[in-house]
């Protein structure tokens, strides 16, 4: 007669259902291969937030039952985009969270932002408006801290370099002008597109990104550099100086 499955036993994370689970070890590998023949047969769009994350979670940790955490991670942090994007400092708050775990979506975080900067290398910035907002939504609008980031463009308007040139405080980042004008003539770069994010989630300009954006257009037009821009990203959206008439 074939020998009866043993349990292993599991720890639930602190998740809702506290205590222990304990999960077969043929019933925890069945249950990975059907989710990872369900992702291929559907793609990402066949699972919920919290099986694509148990599926980043297999890599790092192999032999234990992830649902648990994965659901504990959604609800703590919100959103699949949300987890990965975390800082480290808080997934080591969670039980069960090591260096293998941060590593495996940090991996996942690089690929999903490389990816979206690739759509817009070799082509025009402006003609290829919704990728660059996806690529500074994807880069900037979970950043606990406040980044200001420059895209620097050549005659045609293609992306020459992409590049944070500082980062603060949770309302406030250093700026300073005359560096961005000389980063710029170090680059060849004809043209300009500012970028910072607002970690309060509001995208809205506040007098002092006015005022800054204003210093670094005076300091670049005698030198025939034109901003083309300026966006303020955050969680609930992003503004445009442009659009908006302040630029």
């Amino acid at each position: 007669m074939p020998k009866p499955s043993r349990a292993k036993e599991v720890p639930s994370h602190g998740v809702a259902d506290a205590g222990r689970i304990f999960v077969a070890d043929g019933d925890l590998s069945g249950h990975r291969d059907r989710l990872r023949e369900r992702f291929v047969s559907g793609g990402s769009d066949a699972l919920p937030d919290y099986e694509l994350l148990e599926l980043v979670l297999f890599a790092a940790i192999p032999r234990r039952n992830v649902k648990p955490l994965a659901k504990h991670l959604l609800a703590r942090f919100g959103s699949f985009a949300d987890v990965i994007a975390t800082p480290r400092e808080r997934l080591l708050e969670i039980d069960g969270i090591g260096e293998s775990v941060i590593t495996q979506l940090k991996i996942i975080e690089a690929a999903a932002l490389r990816l979206s900067k690739t759509k817009l290398i070799g082509k025009p910035a402006l003609s290829s408006w919704q990728a660059l907002l996806d690529y500074c939504k994807a880069a900037m609008a979970r950043a606990v801290r406040e980044e200001f980031r420059v895209l620097f463009l050549d005659r045609k308007n293609v992306l020459i370099a992409d590049e944070v040139q500082s980062a603060g405080t949770i309302d406030h980042t250093p700026v300073y002008p005359r560096e961005i004008v000389k980063r710029s003539l170090e680059l060849n770069a004809s043209s300009l597109i500012l970028v910072h994010n607002h970690p309060s989630g509001d995208p809205t300009p506040s007098r002092a990104d006015i005022e800054m954006t204003r210093n670094i257009a005076a300091a670049a037009k005698p030198l025939g550099i034109t901003i083309h821009d300026h966006l303020v990203i955050g969680r609930s959206g992003h503004a445009s100086f442009k659009s908006l008439g302040l630029l």
